[in-house]
Formats: structure tokens, sequence, C-alpha cells
């Protein structure tokens, strides 16, 4: 159902426009890098975080190479909107498909991603019959900043994480006519995909995520380990468990002392750029290289939006209000759920979905993270897949 004028209240056609002056302090703050010093003998891996000389190199291109005007405007070239909704900035990208039937989808990212991660899924999914696809498959695809990232800033207060923004979009849909719409989304945003799904059952066609084998490290944390694992599989977990003690460390900051990596990465662009694009290394496809892994100009638009809305810092504080939330994460629900699962293995399904109550389970060999970015063609794919026997 197509979203009628007359319940579009409140909300406001928004544009990015970053002022030259931002442009040129980012240029000058780049210039100006104090780089680390590397210690002889010390690998030139991500074992120990961001490698010298991938940061160099990354910063070289940013100052020199990356246009930052010419992804404005191709960011522009989708409708943006904001309104309020309980006292907080929300933005958000809303493209109508042209096929009258098309079911309204809203899409959730997740962290140190924005909505600039989509960028390369919103043509084929609102359009699928320009793209190859068949025009019964399209949707009108609504894709919020969550609050304190990118530009649904700057925060109203404290108290913004999962369970308020699900609120907060539930209303943006029903601001915009859509009572009924599917959800999906990835890392915080399965998150959010979830916890709608559970709370607004009348209102939700279904849940679609996205995960990737890294969820096998909250195993024996956020997940209950099963007991009826094989010595191999349980190799697996450990594996990965091993990986994320290693990787979590950007979170257990964040979710306690927010404020003082906050100073950091608002003051220098070589630490916010560090700071996300390590993480694209070590969540994507670890078959790949960062350059090969996803688009370079794509990764630093996303980086950019971080670095100009100043959302390092709001954007921990969401990572802090959540742990301090008695707000679950998981949240099971009874209306139909998807999953897709990039760089998998078998054992993601015997943990995940031991019974098969998840009906629509892919396993992609493929991608990892930020499949939107790494692999949209198959994210698209499954997505289509999964909300067609949905439809009506």
């Amino acid at each position: 159902m197509a979203p009628s004028l007359g319940v579009m209240t409140n909300i406001k056609d928004f544009r990015i426009d970053i002022p030259q002056t931002e442009l040129d302090a980012l240029h000058r703050g780049l210039a100006d890098t104090r780089f680390p010093e590397p210690v002889p003998g010390d690998s030139a891996d991500f074992s120990r975080g961001m490698p010298v000389d991938v940061l160099k190199d990354l910063v070289e291109y940013w100052l020199k190479s990356y246009d930052w005007r010419s992804q404005e405007a191709a960011l522009n070239a989708f409708p943006q909107y904001t309104t309020e909704i309980d006292g907080q900035t929300i933005h958000f990208v809303h493209v109508k498909s042209p096929e009258p039937g098309a079911m309204p989808l809203l899409i959730t990212h997740g962290y140190p991603s924005s909505f600039a991660e989509f960028m390369r899924i919103i043509g084929p999914l609102t359009d699928p019959a320009a793209h190859g696809g068949d025009p019964a498959d399209a949707f009108h695809v609504v894709i919020p900043s969550v609050p304190g990232f990118g530009f649904s800033t700057p925060l109203s207060g404290s108290g913004w994480e999962l369970k308020r923004s699900t609120a907060a979009f539930a209303e943006l849909m029903s601001r915009l006519g859509y009572e009924r719409f599917a959800a999906h989304g990835g890392d915080l945003g399965a998150g959010v995909t979830g916890r709608l799904g559970a709370t607004l059952p009348d209102r939700v066609i279904g849940t679609h995520v996205n995960s990737d084998r890294g969820s096998l490290g909250l195993v024996g944390e956020q997940i209950p380990m099963p007991d009826h694992l094989t010595d191999d599989e349980r190799e697996i977990v450990e594996a990965a468990r091993a990986a994320w003690k290693a990787e979590r460390g950007y979170l257990d900051l964040q979710a306690h002392r927010p404020e003082t990596i906050a100073a950091a990465l608002t003051d220098s662009p070589a630490g916010q750029l560090a700071w996300i694009a390590e993480k694209f290394q070590t969540w994507t496809n670890p078959a790949k290289s960062l350059h090969e892994a996803v688009d370079r100009d794509q990764l630093l638009t996303n980086i950019s939006i971080y670095w100009f809305t100043r959302t390092g810092a709001s954007a921990a504080r969401f990572l802090y209000e959540a742990a301090h939330a008695d707000v679950d994460w998981v949240a099971p629900s009874n209306v139909p759920s998807g999953w897709a699962v990039f760089n998998s293995h078998p054992v993601m399904r015997r943990i995940f979905n031991p019974t098969n109550a998840i009906t629509h389970w892919s396993d992609h060999t493929e991608g990892g993270h930020f499949p939107a970015m790494e692999e949209p063609d198959l994210l698209v794919s499954d997505v289509r897949a999964f909300f067609r026997g949905l439809r009506k």
C-alpha cells in the first residue's frame, strides 16, 4: 500500500550539503596526521589492529583521491527526509517503488555503519524490473539512520537504545502510512528487526536478518552453548569465541567509557578512519583484503558521514545505552522470519536454528558482516525470495 500524503505530517525534505569549510578542515586534519611509529619485526596484518601502512594508504586516498562531492550527489539522488519522534530528529531515506503492489520494507543498519551501506540495493529492491528482476518482488524502501548515527543527530538526550529506537521506527512507518510492513537488518539492525516482530506481530509481515560466522563468537555468552555439538563443531565454535575475544575491545570500551574514545574519534579523522576501517577488514570475507571486500569509495563515504556529523561519539553512546538497558538483543516472535548467513558454516544452522523454526535459512559461503556492500546481489535475491511467499 502506497502512503497517503495526508498521513505524512511533520516530515521535512532533507538534502546533504556539507559546508566547504568542513571539507577543508577534514583535508587539513588528514594532511597533519601523526602516524604511530611501527616497531621492527611487528606483523603487517590486522592481528594487532590497523597496520600503519594500510592506514597511511587509506589516509592518502581520502585526502587526495576520494571525491566527497560526487558521493554526496549520489546519496542525494535518493529522496531523504527528517522528522521528529520522541523529541529526536530522525533522518531517513524513503524510495517508493513504481510498482503499485510493492511491499513496504524497513531496513535498519548496524555499527559501524550508516544508511550509505545500502546504496547498491535500493534500486534493485524498489524497481526490480529495471534491474533484471520480477516486478512482483518490488518494495517501497524506508532506511532510517539510527538515533545518534549520521544525520539522526544531535541526540536529544540520553536513553536512545534498541527498545526506544524500535518504537521510533514503528512510529515512522505509521507516519508514512505503512500500517503493515516488512523488516530487514543486520548487527544492531537485526536487533531492531527482531524486536519489531516480537512487539508488533499484527503490523510486521515478516522479519529478515543477515548474519555471518562471527555470530558464533557469542555462543556461551549471549547464546547458550548447545550440548549436541560434535568435537569438530565445538572446535569451530571455540575458534570463533577466541576471535570475538580479540575483537570485542571496541565494544567493551564504548559500552562502558564512550566519552573517552569519543574525544579521539571527534578530533582525529585518521583515528575515526582506523576505528571503523579495521572492523570492515576483520568482519568481511576473510579470504579478501579490505580493498577487495568492499568498495573503497563506499567505505570512505560511510566513514565521512561519521566524521562530518561527529557521530563517532553519539554512536558510541548508543552502545553504552544498549549495554545498560534491560533489553534482550534477541526477541523471539511468531511472525515469519528468515536468516541469510554469509561466510557461513554448517554449525551455524545447528546452533541458531536446531529445530528448523526459521523456515527460510540461507547459507552463503561468500560475504561477511556487510553483505549489502560485499554481496549486494546475493542479499537482494535472498530478501526477495523470503518475502515472495508472504505477499498477499
